[in-house]
């Protein structure tokens, strides 16, 4: 969905897909600085010779560092906007699954299908998404996930 809409428009977009993203490619680095930040060294993230020996044949994202992404995904055309928008908020997760793991110099992207949107208080919308995290020539995607985010409208 490239366009924002009205708050009064948000009840037509329930169950429908709203948002598709690009791909974004998972490089060694972005899995290496995650790992920095995050203090999670496990080596089938970031030891490339021993990840070899693995099933997995090479490193791997780490599953959080996916999720984290959906910030990232969620700017590049995922999720329902809306217009007069102030600032949106995590509000959180009802549900992950981690599926499938995203292995090194794989493409991910995410679909968004809105669930739900509520009017928690004037002019603050709870959003609930659905986020399927796919990863190009893969059947079974990353994650899923029930996505929570407040929008503030003026």
């Amino acid at each position: 969905m490239s366009s924002a809409i009205n708050t009064d428009q948000l009840g037509e977009h329930i169950g429908r897909e709203v948002g598709l993203t690009d791909w974004l490619e998972i490089s060694q680095d972005r899995i290496n600085n995650f790992a920095e930040a995050t203090g999670d060294f496990q080596y089938i993230h970031i030891d490339e010779s021993r990840a070899a020996e693995t099933p997995f044949g090479t490193t791997i994202a780490h599953g959080f560092l996916t999720l984290s992404l959906l910030s990232k995904l969620s700017s590049m055309g995922g999720g329902i906007k809306l217009k007069n928008a102030v600032m949106g908020i995590n509000y959180g997760l009802d549900k992950v699954r981690f599926i499938n793991p995203v292995k090194v110099n794989s493409k991910v992207r995410a679909r968004f299908e809105l669930v739900s949107a509520e009017e928690k208080k004037p002019k603050h919308y709870l959003l609930k998404h659905n986020v399927t995290v796919e990863i190009e020539s893969e059947e079974k995607p990353a994650l899923i996930a029930e996505w929570l985010g407040m929008t503030v409208v003026s």
